[in-house]
């Protein structure tokens, strides 16, 4: 049976990722990890690691795309909550089974991860990640 673990990271929207680090690193005085460009979503994306925690940090690689989209709508922000899981498939078919809507059926793969994301429809407005770490 899958479960959920723990928070994995929260992420945050943003219109420059290369300004909203420097807040980060130079301001607080926090470590950037792990930048990388995501073709497929449209997406750039950096952690920056707090301690044991780390939170995402992204920006839309496109004016289309989901980022930019929310940043427009919202402005900048929070833009979802990961929470960790043993056996996303698992995870996945016991949310659909509850009557969870999800964005993702399958999970998506990022080398050593596996995401995929709950609809906000069925979490009032709040977008859940779904994150495996293998």
């Amino acid at each position: 049976m899958g479960r959920i673990v723990q928070i994995d990271h929260v992420g945050i929207a943003v219109k420059n990722l290369d300004e909203a680090l420097k807040l980060f690193t130079e301001v607080f005085g926090l470590k950037v990890r792990d930048i990388s460009v995501y073709e497929a979503d449209r997406v750039r994306s950096a952690f920056v690691e707090v301690g044991e925690s780390a939170f995402e940090v992204s920006e839309s690689t496109d004016p289309e795309g989901p980022i930019a989209k929310f940043v427009e709508k919202r402005g900048e922000g929070i833009h979802h909550v990961s929470l960790r899981v043993e056996n996303i498939e698992e995870v996945i078919e016991e949310l659909k089974a509850k009557g969870v809507q999800m964005i993702d059926e399958k999970p998506r793969s990022y080398g050593n991860i596996k995401i995929a994301f709950v609809h906000p429809k069925s979490t009032r407005g709040i977008l859940v990640e779904l994150c495996e770490r293998l």
